[in-house]
């Protein structure tokens, strides 16, 4: 299937099981860091919640946000995810894009293809989808209003809602995560998650519409 069409089949199944996001040249390929902001990941007070600090030595450097030599003929601005290698990466003019390491969904969860981001939300309120509650009934007491934003919520510190073509929710985030030894694996519901500092950077730099691409390879 064309990466231009909304979701795959496989990725349509994935969200409606979705469990609330509780991870050649042309193709864009990363070469030489030309800059790793390892240090920026000690605790951080934002909008009163006291997000701490990640021991990012026990992560693999590759995996820190780092600005790396990047070809691609998508404008600046695109974000694509690279499934297998865990990266993101924010293109930026230059050759050049922002990468951050990501975790993705675990086995049946995972989706392909192309979307926009619609809106962004800081400290987002997580809703559990009904698929979720049915496999997990102790969730149910979020299932009307949500949980609310906080240090332990799914989500994050921040949220990155993405739509299809249709301008239809796809019901997958890129979003942040207190879960930081999940970076680097495949152990979400098929969501992205980065680490809390690195959704923060990202929600930073990115302008929601339909020029806020998303192509997600597998």
């Amino acid at each position: 299937m064309s990466l231009r069409s909304s979701l795959t089949i496989a990725g349509l199944a994935a969200a409606l099981a979705l469990a609330g996001c509780s991870s050649s040249t042309e193709g864009g390929v990363s070469g030489a860091t030309s800059q790793i902001f390892t240090s920026e990941y000690g605790s951080v007070t934002d909008s009163g919640y006291a997000i701490p600090a990640v021991p990012i030595s026990k992560i693999d450097k590759k995996f820190h946000r780092q600005i790396v030599s990047y070809s691609t003929r998508e404008k600046a601005g695109t974000i694509i995810v690279d499934t297998p290698n865990r990266y993101l990466y924010l293109v930026l003019p230059g050759k050049k894009a922002v990468r951050y390491g990501i975790g993705v969904g675990k086995a049946g969860f995972a989706w392909e293809g192309e979307a926009y981001i619609a809106w962004k939300q800081e400290w987002p309120t997580w809703t559990p989808p009904r698929e979720m509650i049915d496999r997990k009934p102790e969730l149910a007491k979020y299932g009307d209003d949500g949980m609310k934003p906080g240090l332990k919520n799914p989500l994050g510190a921040r949220a990155l809602y993405l739509f299809n073509e249709k301008g239809e929710d796809t019901l997958f985030r890129l979003h942040g995560t207190p879960e930081w030894k999940s970076i680097g694996t495949a152990a979400s519901s098929g969501c992205i998650r980065l680490m809390n500092q690195d959704i923060i950077d990202l929600y930073s730099r990115v302008r929601p519409g339909k020029s806020a691409r998303v192509i997600v390879k597998q």
